[in-house]
C-alpha cells in the first residue's frame, strides 16, 4: 500500500512552521550563532548549579576552552565522560571498600532472555557491580525455543557439572552453562522443561505454561547449588557459600527460602544473605497448597509461604482460600526486601499497592527498601543510536528533527515539523493505562498532534488501534506487536512520551526517553513520580542558576482521563508557545545521570545492611 505523505506544511496547508529542531534559547546561545565551547560551559555550570543543592560533591563541570567549537570530553580514572552530554561527566566508578560475592537469581536477563524490564535490570546492574569491584554471578534458564534467538547462547560453554536436586517427588538433574560477559559469571540452567517453543513463561497459544512452578522450582534449586559446584578453574575459583543472593521477583523466591530452611541449618551458607528484589507484586507465584510438597521445603516451614486469601475471593464457601504463595515466602524469609524504587517501596505497604502482602511488607518495613532502575547508556545513546536515522547531543538537536521525520516517514503519516508527535511503548494491559490514550483520543485530536503506538496484548485494544488508525488516518498508527529497533526509533522520533500506568514498580521507558529528550508526560505513580521530575512554569530560564528546575516532564496524580488530557495539553502548550522552556526541559532530561553507576553504589548500601 502506498501512502501519500505531506512534507512540511500545517495543517491549513500554509507555510510550513518554523522547525525545533537546532535553535537553542538565548541562556545557552548568548548570542552567538553557533553553539560553541564556550556556550557549552555555561551550559555546564547552569545544570550543575541545580545539583550542587543535593551534592555538590558529586557533579563536576569540564572546563571546556572557549577557542575551540568542539568539546573534548575528559573522564577522571575509573570515571566514564557521557557521549550524549559533551561537557559533563557521569559520576566516577568507585570501589566498593567491602566488595561482595554476588549471586543473582533471575528468570530472564538480557540479551539471551527478555519479557520486560526485568531482564534489563538483571543484564545490566551486575556489570556495574562489578565495576565496584564485586563478584557477580547471573543464574539463569536456558531457553531454547527453535528460533533465532537460540543462538544467543553459542557463546556459553557446558561446564559438564551436574546437580541433582530434590524436588517434585524425586531428584532432578541440570546442568550448567558458563559466559563471561564484561567481567560477569553468566550461568544458565539447562534442563529439558526450558526447551520448548513460546515465550518464556507461556505456550505458542499465549497460554501460560501449566508446569511453572515446577521450572522455577528447579531453578532457584541450581541457583542455590551453583556457588557450592561450579569450580570456575583459573578466573577465580568457587563461589563459595560466604555470598550475598538476590532472588528476582517469585520466580527465584525459593532462594531465599531454601537459604533458611535447608542449608543453614546444616552450616551451609551460614554467613550468606539473602535479598528478594520485586519488581512487580502483581506476580507472586501462587497455587494450590497441595502442591507444597513438590517444593523441596522442609514440612515445618509450610507456615512460611502459607498464604489465605480473604473470604470475597474465594471460589465458594468450602474453599478455605488456602494456597502456596512463593513470593510471601521470599519475603518473611530473606533477609532485605528491595523493589525498584522508593516510591513503590512505600506503595507496597498500603491496601491498595501490596497485592494481599501489604501487611507482611509493613511489618518488615525497617528492612524494606527502594533503590530506582538505571540504564545502559551504552544501548541507549542518541549521539551513537544505529536503529535511529542521525545522532543528536545537547550539542546539536538537528538529528532529532531528522529522526521525527523519519519515524513520520515510516509510519505512514504526513511529515510535519510543526505538529507535536506522542509515542507509546508498552503492553496493551490494566496496568499500563492504554485505555486512558483510548478514552483520551478524541480530545487530544482536537490539538492537530500525532499519535504513534507500539504494544501487544489484550484484544480489544489491538483492535481499537485499528480501529484508530482508519479513523484518523493522518494522525494515528498502532503497530500490534513489538520491536527493539522500532521502540528506539519512537523514543528518538517523538516529542511526548506517554506513560499512564496505573502502577509502575520503576518503568523504564521514562528514562530512555528522558535520555532521548522526548518528554514524558505520566501518572504519578511509583518510580514514574520518582524518575519525572515536574515541570515548573515559574522558573525563570533567563537565570542560569534556576534553569536546572525546570523540570522534565509532567505527572497527573488522579488516574482519570480528564487528568491525563490536562497534562497532555500542557505538554503540548509548552511544546508550541514556549520553545526556549521546552528546550530548557530537554537539556535537563538529558543530562542527568541515568546510569547503572549511581544505583550500583545504592545496591552496595543493602548489601552492607543485609549483614545487621
Amino acid at each position: 500500500t502506498t501512502t501519500t505523505t505531506t512534507t512540511n506544511t500545517n495543517k491549513e496547508g500554509k507555510r510550513p512552521l518554523e522547525a525545533f529542531a537546532g535553535e537553542l534559547p538565548d541562556v545557552y546561545v548568548g548570542g552567538d550563532s553557533e553553539y560553541t565551547a564556550k556556550n557549552a560551559a555555561k551550559e555546564s555550570a547552569s545544570a550543575l548549579a541545580s545539583a550542587a543543592a543535593a551534592d555538590v560533591s558529586k557533579e563536576k563541570a569540564v572546563v571546556a576552552t572557549e577557542t575551540s567549537t568542539t568539546i573534548k570530553q575528559k573522564a577522571p580514572p575509573g570515571g566514564t565522560s557521557s557521549l550524549l552530554t559533551p561537557g559533563f561527566e557521569i559520576d566516577p566508578i568507585v570501589e566498593s571498600e567491602s566488595p561482595k560475592n554476588i549471586v543473582f537469581v533471575t528468570s530472564e536477563v538480557a540479551p539471551w532472555s527478555k519479557t520486560g524490564g526485568l531482564a534489563d535490570v538483571c543484564g545490566s546492574l551486575p556489570q556495574a557491580l562489578v565495576a565496584r569491584g564485586h563478584r557477580v554471578m547471573v543464574v539463569a534458564p536456558r531457553y531454547l525455543n527453535g528460533t533465532k534467538s537460540d543462538k544467543l547462547y553459542e557463546g556459553a560453554f557446558d561446564t559438564c557439572v551436574k546437580s541433582k536436586v530434590g524436588c517434585f517427588e524425586g531428584l532432578q538433574e541440570v546442568g550448567y552453562f558458563h559466559q563471561i560477559k564484561n567481567g560477569v559469571d553468566y550461568v544458565f540452567v539447562d534442563h529439558p522443561s526450558y526447551h520448548r517453543a513460546g515465550s518464556l513463561y507461556s505456550d505458542p497459544s499465549n497460554q501460560t505454561f501449566g508446569d511453572n512452578q515446577f521450572r522455577y522450582t528447579l531453578l532457584a534449586h541450581a541457583a542455590c547449588e551453583a556457588p557450592l559446584v561450579l569450580p570456575f578453574d583459573d578466573i577465580g575459583g568457587r563461589y563459595g557459600d560466604d555470598v550475598v543472593f538476590v532472588a528476582n521477583d517469585w520466580h527465584a523466591g525459593l532462594v531465599p527460602i531454601l537459604v533458611a530452611s535447608k542449608y543453614r541449618p546444616h552450616n551451609v551458607y551460614r554467613n550468606a544473605r539473602t535479598i528478594c528484589a520485586i519488581h512487580n507484586i502483581a506476580h507472586q507465584g501462587v497455587e494450590p497448597s497441595t502442591t507444597f510438597p513438590n517444593l523441596g521445603v522442609p514440612g515445618e516451614w509450610y507456615s512460611a509461604l502459607e498464604y489465605q486469601y480473604p473470604e470475597w475471593m474465594r471460589a465458594h464457601e468450602l474453599d478455605e482460600g488456602k494456597v502456596v504463595n512463593i513470593l510471601k515466602g521470599a519475603i518473611a524469609t530473606s533477609d532485605r526486601v528491595l523493589t525498584v524504587s522508593e516510591g513503590y517501596a512505600y506503595e507496597i505497604t498500603t491496601p491498595e499497592g501490596g497485592k494481599g502482602l501489604e501487611g507482611l511488607l509493613a511489618a518488615r518495613a525497617h528492612r524494606l527498601n527502594g533503590i530506582a532502575n538505571g540504564i545502559d547508556l551504552e544501548e541507549w545513546n542518541p549521539s551513537d543510536d544505529k536503529d535511529c536515522a542521525a545522532p543528536y547531543s545537547i550539542l546539536d538537536f538537528s538529528g532529532k528533527l531528522e529522526c521525527k521525520r523519519a519515524l513520520q516517514r515510516e509510519m505512514g503519516l504526513p511529515e510535519r515539523d510543526d505538529v507535536p508527535v506522542l509515542g507509546f511503548i508498552g503492553r496493551l494491559d490494566w496496568q499500563k493505562g492504554p485505555d486512558l490514550i483510548r478514552d483520551a483520543l478524541g480530545a487530544l485530536m482536537n490539538e492537530d498532534c500525532q499519535v504513534i503506538m507500539l504494544g501487544s496484548g489484550l484484544t480489544e485494544l489491538e483492535g481499537w488501534m485499528k480501529w484508530a488508525e482508519g479513523q484518523y488516518p493522518d494522525r494515528f498508527r498502532g503497530w500490534v506487536g513489538f520491536s527493539i529497533p522500532m521502540a528506539h526509533r519512537i523514543t528518538a522520533g517523538v516529542d511526548i512520551f506517554l506513560m499512564p500506568s496505573r502502577f509502575e514498580p520503576c518503568g523504564l521507558n521514562q528514562l530512555y526517553s528522558m535520555r532521548y529528550g522526548t518528554l514524558p508526560v505520566a501518572h504519578a505513580t511509583g518510580g514514574l513520580r520518582d524518575t519525572i521530575k515536574q515541570h515548573n512554569p515559574f522558573v525563570d530560564i533567563s537565570k542560569p542558576e534556576e534553569i536546572g528546575e525546570v523540570g522534565t516532564g509532567w505527572l497527573f496524580n488522579n488516574m482519570s482521563t480528564q487528568d491525563f488530557i490536562e497534562a497532555t495539553k500542557w505538554a503540548i502548550h509548552v511544546y508550541r508557545e514556549k520553545k526556549d522552556v521546552w528546550r530548557a526541559m530537554q537539556i535537563q532530561a538529558m543530562t542527568q545521570d541515568l546510569s547503572w553507576n549511581k544505583k550500583s553504589c545504592g545496591m552496595g548500601t543493602n548489601f552492607r545492611l543485609g549483614e545487621d
